[in-house]
């Protein structure tokens, strides 16, 4: 019986390490090879805002503040004017509130270039004002006080008179479910964005100067704006503001009631926004 020299054993051996060795390592290169050719991860997606509710349940019969708000009739609205999601055209940052007086909107900018839209009634011809402000005081159900400018042209108005009181929050009320009181370079501009009952005006100049929403709309919009938040006024939506003389605000009300709270200087970085 022939035996193989124990130097060939050897050498088997070693050549069987080695084919081992080269094995291991083209396994590991393939391994390497395969990680580098996986999917790289994509970004996460960009900001979405939800998606809102069906129009007859946004603007349903709602229990607020002691008061039953009837259901708004959407079917006899343009839908145009309903609150909706839409691609921001203001440039605005997030946050800001714009409201385009040449076609009867507002928009509430929102992160990710969208804006949440809402219909609006405006000030007839010569009421208009325009500019950019701050909201410095928020309300609910907010006390209404005629101004004697207003008294003047509307006598039977004066029984709710700063003298007498004023007129209560309520379904009646002009000022609506909500009123966000606007200054400018820390005075009140008398200009509001404001709640009301006549939801036929929106989508049309009917108001003395002010902006209206549907009560609805300006429960949403108090509730998603934080104190301070800047507001653009402007007839040119996604342009550079141009001062106009003579376009001032015709009261609505007779100023912030004496004694209110409001909301603290204006602060500065806010002037940077505009």
């Amino acid at each position: 019986m022939f035996t193989p020299p124990s130097s060939s054993l050897r050498l088997s051996r070693r050549d069987f390490l080695n084919a081992a060795a080269l094995g291991a390592a083209s396994v590991a290169v393939s391994s390497c090879t395969t990680l580098s050719q996986q999917p790289v991860e994509p970004p996460p997606p960009t900001y979405v805002e939800p998606a809102l509710s069906d129009y007859v349940t946004m603007y349903g019969p709602m229990s607020d503040g002691g008061f039953e708000l009837p259901a708004i009739p959407v079917d006899k609205i343009d839908p145009q004017f309903l609150r909706q999601i839409v691609d921001d055209p203001t440039g605005q940052q997030p946050g800001t509130i714009v409201v385009d007086t040449t076609n009867h909107f507002l928009y509430l900018v929102r992160p990710g270039g969208q804006a949440i839209r809402y219909g609006v009634g405006l000030g007839r011809a010569g009421f208009e004002w325009s500019g950019d402000a701050v909201v410095q005081w928020k309300q609910k159900w907010p006390k209404w006080t005629p101004p004697d400018e207003m008294i003047a042209r509307q006598p039977e108005l004066k029984p709710y008179s700063a003298d007498n009181g004023g007129m209560p929050g309520g379904l009646k009320n002009p000022l609506g479910a909500r009123a966000l009181y606007l200054f400018q370079d820390n005075q009140d501009t008398l200009y509001r964005l404001h709640g009301s009952p006549e939801w036929r005006s929106i989508g049309k100049s009917v108001s003395s100067g002010c902006v209206r929403l549907m009560n609805q709309d300006i429960i949403d919009l108090y509730d998603r704006v934080p104190n301070k938040s800047p507001v653009v006024v402007t007839a040119d939506i996604g342009q550079p503001m141009v001062a106009t003389a003579n376009r001032k605000a015709i009261p609505i009300d007779a100023g912030v009631p004496e004694g209110s709270i409001l909301l603290g200087p204006i602060k500065s970085i806010t002037n940077s926004i505009f």
